[in-house]
């Protein structure tokens, strides 16, 4: 399976949820905070809804019922994964112009301030935004943000 396969792409949202900071003041630019909130709330209760919605037509003896149970439970337990697979898709989107160099300048800021990082990528994915926004709000001082939030 190549590295674009269906399931990369789950493990790829995973990590991009893990590697995205959750700060608010990025909340209002990136969609990302919202997909990560109710990815993390779909993780957590869609699967009691899926058996919860199964058990109660077992527990009521609803043969009838049933069949629409098990797809409602179905969908429940796909909405973790569309969330998974939206992040891994937006993970692996190159930057537009304005954010590749909003990249490169916070790369430069965090170079200038002393810390290692690894190479710049010439043509940036979000999963490499990410990891330098976690580093930048670790290494910069609020100043520094000042001109962009």
């Amino acid at each position: 399976m190549s590295e674009n396969g269906f399931l990369f792409r789950f493990r790829d949202g995973q990590t991009y949820m893990d590697a995205w900071p959750e700060r608010k003041e990025l909340a209002p630019m990136f969609p990302e905070h919202r997909v990560i909130k109710a990815t993390k709330f779909a993780v957590k209760v869609m699967p009691a809804v899926a058996v919860i919605s199964v058990l109660t037509q077992m527990a009521f003896n609803n043969t009838a019922g049933l069949a629409q149970a098990i797809i409602i439970a179905l969908f429940a337990l796909s909405m973790p994964l569309q969330g998974f697979w939206w992040l891994g898709n937006r993970a692996n989107t190159k930057l537009p112009p304005a954010l590749a160099s909003w990249y490169r300048e916070l790369y430069q800021k965090i170079i200038e301030s002393g810390a290692a990082l690894e190479p710049m990528k010439s043509q940036p994915r979000y999963k490499e935004l990410a990891n330098i926004l976690n580093k930048a709000f670790k290494q910069l001082d609020r100043s520094e943000f000042e001109r962009w939030f």
